[in-house]
């Protein structure tokens, strides 16, 4: 039988102690990166493995991480925003990458998520997407923070609000969007979205468009705001209720690009084409956005790096090491759905 090394031998060529070596293979803070990088090099110079289920019962820890999704209507059943779909492999590469084991499933509101997974040893640690009704789930935030729960969040970003989140700058999104419109020569810029502390993203991205608007000497009309959810139907709807108001507007800001789609439909099929009669740009850049009739104009967020920073983040807090809220820049997509206005 072939011979398996053990954390002695590491300890022995990286002149530390055994204690050192488990330490550094966990993550520990107590171990400097300098040490840890040279334990980890020689562990895999030798094809060290980890015995997970010893190190487990000395560690009382799973080695693994719950990612909890909100669920969302979807056509497709699969109850999940297509975006946090696509953030689903920077994360599940991520929790490879550290040693730790995935654990998916859905939120729901009525369980306390501590006792379904960190204290009843499933998970050492929650990964939260999504949130519905943001009203009724800070209180769910507030509860995990009050019993010590390991958790990070993706969502918007406030100085109010409990625990670590990781987010992208929602404001700033929603200048990028209304600005690219204006550049392009458009002025009456209708907003698709919920503007309310009920879904603070929206919110955010509502208030940059106005700002934008306002510095481009442009008053926003609240006539042009209608509430909308994050699917397809609630954006088709949505646009319904803009076409039935009657207000003069030549282009539309959607909160996030599947109400965009909902509401380049219900404009087609009220004779409007896109962009000659109406411009169009959503938010997220999920995958079928370049893939729209037109290809959607969109405000990107970076989903590989919120998968990582999330993953990396609930690590940190779950080895005691301090992390802070983090914003992540957007960016414009542009595409054909909101190409310049002739003359």
């Amino acid at each position: 039988m072939s011979y398996r090394p053990t954390s002695f031998d590491i300890a022995q060529r990286a002149g530390v102690s055994q204690p050192t070596v488990s330490r550094a293979l966990r993550g520990h803070p107590s171990v400097s990166e300098a040490t840890r990088k040279r334990i980890e090099a020689i562990a895999a110079q030798l094809n060290y493995a980890v015995d997970l289920n010893a190190s487990r019962l000395r560690s009382r820890t799973t080695n693994t991480l719950a990612l909890l999704f909100f669920e969302d209507p979807t056509p497709d059943d699969s109850l999940i925003n297509p975006f946090f779909l696509s953030m689903l492999g920077s994360i599940a590469r991520t929790c490879a990458r550290h040693g730790y084991d995935l654990l998916t499933s859905f939120q729901q509101i009525s369980r306390n998520w501590h006792v379904d997974y960190e204290d009843s040893r499933k998970a050492d640690g929650i990964l939260l997407l999504g949130y519905g009704d943001y009203e009724a789930y800070r209180e769910k935030l507030s509860v995990l923070e009050r019993e010590g729960t390991h958790y990070v969040r993706w969502g918007s970003v406030t100085s109010e609000q409990p625990g670590a989140t990781i987010g992208c700058d929602n404001r700033l999104g929603g200048e990028l969007a209304a600005g690219h419109l204006i550049e392009r020569g458009y002025r009456r810029i209708a907003f698709l979205g919920e503007v309310s502390s009920h879904a603070p993203e929206m919110d955010e991205r509502y208030r940059g468009a106005c700002g934008a608007m306002t510095q481009a000497g442009m008053a926003p009309d609240p006539a042009l705001q209608v509430s909308a959810t994050a699917t397809e139907a609630s954006g088709y709807d949505a646009a319904r209720e803009l076409l039935a108001r009657g207000v003069a507007f030549d282009a539309v800001f959607a909160a996030c690009d599947l109400i965009a789609i909902g509401a380049i439909r219900a404009f087609e099929e009220a004779g409007l084409a896109i962009p000659r009669d109406v411009a169009v740009i959503g938010f997220d850049d999920i995958p079928i956005a370049s893939l729209a009739h037109p290809p959607l104009t969109t405000i990107a967020q970076d989903y590989a790096q919120a998968g990582t920073m999330m993953v990396e983040a609930l690590i940190s807090k779950i080895n005691n090491r301090p992390i802070t809220n983090t914003v992540l820049a957007p960016r414009l997509i542009i595409r054909q759905s909101t190409e310049a206005r002739a003359g």
